[in-house]
């Protein structure tokens, strides 16, 4: 599947109704980012079953305001609504491909049971 560009319309669309959506936070001017696009592009066809998505921070001010991006790339995880991971900086290939197999094993009945907890305490 190809990666796809989220606005402020189809960003909740996309992560409400996909159990498994990672974003990359970019903008145009970031030589960085422009470096990790490919690499992104690329690992986004070995894993067909989860979205893979972009949003341009420079068009998009709103989301990445929201989601305080401080720093580009951002990746950015949400498994089932619940963002997994957050964190600046480019990977490489193997990097990326191993935090998805990271995420995909995070049992998330635990994670929500976590989050209920905390809501409670």
């Amino acid at each position: 599947m190809a990666v796809i560009e989220l606005d402020q319309q189809s960003f909740e669309e996309t992560v409400t109704n996909n159990p498994f959506v990672i974003i990359d936070f970019w903008a145009p001017w970031c030589a960085p980012c422009r470096s990790f696009a490919p690499t992104y592009e690329t690992v986004s066809e070995a894993f067909p079953e989860i979205i893979f998505a972009k949003v341009n921070t420079e068009e998009q001010q709103g989301i990445a305001a929201h989601f305080q991006i401080r720093s580009i790339p951002t990746l950015m995880i949400f498994r089932e609504k619940v963002i997994i991971y957050s964190e600046a900086g480019a990977l490489p290939e193997s990097g990326l491909r191993a935090l998805i197999q990271k995420a995909s094993e995070l049992d998330m009945n635990e994670v929500h049971q976590k989050i209920a907890g905390a809501k409670e305490g």
